[in-house]
């Protein structure tokens, strides 16, 4: 069976101008703007355009706020996709996760791009060109790898026919209309692994670990220095024009990522992957990352890496905090606060947190509110917490905005912001004050915008998958390996990053408990990268018991001085979607495409 899709008949001169090679005079304009794969070869910066559209259709290049469909926060937008979805809409025809057309449409254009580099005219200079042809190339498999993962997030699971662990078709070579048999079946779970492992093999291969100007010939990276490449040839190639895009460094997080998912509960029995294997790859990350000691050098502030106003606005372009591996450009607005602030802050309120996260913050002295030890007073509920609950939510009581206004999210509140007061009020008494950069004024006729950039992978998310892994390879406190830190040591510098006090005694008195310190770590990832679409990820990698996934979303109501929990939301989750599904209209075509299970 054949289907019609983009053929590799393109339109990219608008795009092509985005992508510099270095080189001049590299192509002249055709009569018409339409090129196919033989016009490309000497046409570089057309070829680039292929390349430039995985960047445009970057999975990880916006907020997806996904969280609603979690434990952790609801909306106060009826139509918000993730609150119908969660709430008994989700079905293979109505999927707001769904990936699958998107990504392997890009997927393609990686495919074509990959099919003529070796033979694209990249520079006159012999050794130039190589060398621009191996960093597209690492930047391909890189970006392929990046897909891969995505859409095995989305889309990977039991088949419905007899339960083996799917991916999705592994297509290496470029699709056309009139020699490509599109009706074929899904590869295993594993082959998938495999295939995203040897596509970053490659990336690694191809690409630096990292980009920059070099100014003397001995500072060029050994891989390439070994070869005779000078400091300006080197320059010009991996040089500062191309900061943040595809490293090796990059490539290796990626894979790292995959394999945490790969060993998690859900995945493992048909991925080929354990825990060593994903705590053996996160350490790697870390290392070339961060140095030898990464956990040494984990960045004091970077918890709110997006606070900063000033400190964003200074970074140049391709430049990263110590926080951030990888990243969007630096943009300035106001948009986030718009959506989100209360409404006496002219925001919409739309992401609210619930009281079942805020419940999962500890006391400043790092015992969980409902422990003995906590020092937890339900009538002064947030007192003596977790310095996080501040700086990540707006409760009761809270300052926000340039002018540090009290919010009131009470039921008696005398303005907007209390809970369900107008349409835009919050659901649950609590607003969301992570990402929110604290020098913007969403007032539309005095509108203050700051600068923002959106993290594509953070360092905190790459430890606490070392942390996870680790502890469940060899627990809390070894290293048989000599990565030179444990699962604990991670958890110590996170929690005092965060504020804990005292000496964190509950985490020592964890310290040699694998299963207690599961939980702990679970409930970090929790708190650290909340709102940043994780847990939803998470929860269902884990593939915690159903009543979790589908535990009622809580708030608070706020009289006086009395604090009533009540439940806001219901999930209507079912045991087929710890997985999601392939979309109907793809399994309705294609007899060999199989439906994951339940769906």
């Amino acid at each position: 069976m054949k289907k019609i899709i983009k053929s590799s008949i393109i339109t990219l001169f608008a795009l092509s101008l985005v992508f510099s090679t270095g080189c001049e005079d590299l192509f002249e304009p055709a009569i018409e703007n339409h090129k196919v794969g033989e016009d490309l070869k000497e046409m570089p910066s057309w070829a680039l355009g292929l390349l430039g559209h995985a960047y445009i259709s970057n999975p990880l290049g916006s907020w997806s706020f996904n969280d609603v469909a979690t434990d952790d926060a609801v909306s106060n937008l009826p139509s918000n996709n993730y609150r119908l979805m969660s709430t008994g809409a989700w079905s293979a025809t109505y999927n707001p996760m769904d990936r699958w057309q998107y990504l392997r449409a890009s997927w393609q254009y990686l495919n074509q791009f990959l099919a003529i580099v070796d033979d694209v005219h990249w520079a006159d200079d012999p050794l130039a060109s190589q060398l621009f042809k191996e960093r597209f190339k690492g930047d391909a498999y890189g970006m392929r790898a990046l897909y891969m993962y995505h859409l095995l997030l989305h889309h990977a699971g039991p088949s419905a026919a007899d339960g083996k662990l799917l991916g999705i078709p592994i297509v290496t070579e470029p699709e056309d209309l009139y020699n490509t048999e599109f009706n074929v079946p899904r590869d295993s779970f594993e082959d998938c692994i495999k295939r995203l492992f040897a596509d970053v093999d490659s990336a690694i291969l191809y690409l630096p670990e990292d980009f920059g100007n070099v100014e003397k010939d001995v500072d060029v990276p050994a891989k390439y220095r070994d070869r005779g490449i000078k400091a300006d040839v080197y320059t010009r190639i991996f040089g500062d024009n191309v900061k943040n895009r595809m490293s090796a460094k990059i490539a290796r997080a990626i894979r790292a990522q995959a394999a945490l998912l790969a060993a998690s509960p859900a995945y493992s029995e048909g991925s080929g992957i354990d825990w060593e294997d994903a705590a053996n790859y996160m350490a790697e990350a870390l290392i070339t990352g961060l140095g030898s000691n990464p956990v040494g050098n984990i960045d004091p502030s970077g918890g709110e890496w997006y606070k900063d106003n000033n400190a964003i606005n200074n970074l140049k372009a391709g430049q990263n905090p110590k926080e951030i591996l990888w990243r969007s450009n630096k943009e300035q607005n106001a948009n986030l606060e718009r959506d989100n602030y209360p409404p006496t802050l002219f925001g919409s309120g739309r992401i609210n947190p619930t009281q079942n996260l805020v419940d999962a913050f500890p006391t400043i002295n790092g015992y969980p509110i409902n422990h003995a030890s906590s020092n937890y007073d339900p009538n002064n509920p947030y007192a003596n917490r977790d310095p996080r609950l501040s700086r990540y939510i707006i409760y009761n009581g809270s300052t926000a905005g340039t002018n540090n206004t009290i919010i009131n999210t009470s039921a008696d509140s005398p303005d907007n912001n209390g809970i369900n007061k107008i349409e835009t009020s919050t659901r649950t008494g609590y607003y969301l004050r992570k990402l929110m950069n604290p020098v913007v004024n969403a007032n539309p006729s005095s509108t203050n915008n700051g600068w923002k950039y959106k993290p594509f992978i953070r360092y905190t998310e790459l430890f606490l998958g070392y942390a996870e892994a680790a502890n469940e390879a060899w627990g809390p406190t070894s290293d048989p390996n000599g990565h030179g830190f444990t699962a604990y040591d991670v958890v110590k510098a996170i929690r005092v990053r965060a504020g804990i006090t005292g000496g964190d005694v509950y985490l020592e008195s964890i310290k040699d408990d694998k299963d207690a310190m599961r939980e702990l770590i679970r409930n970090e990832r929790r708190l650290e990268l909340c709102f940043e679409g994780v847990r939803f990820w998470d929860l269902r990698r884990w593939k915690v018991p159903m009543e979790k996934l589908t535990e009622t979303a809580k708030g608070v109501r706020i009289s006086g001085t009395t604090y009533e929990v009540i439940d806001v939301e219901r999930r209507a989750y079912k045991e087929h979607m710890y997985y999601g599904p392939i979309p109907f209209g793809e399994v309705n075509k294609f007899s060999e495409l199989v439906q994951n299970r339940g769906w």
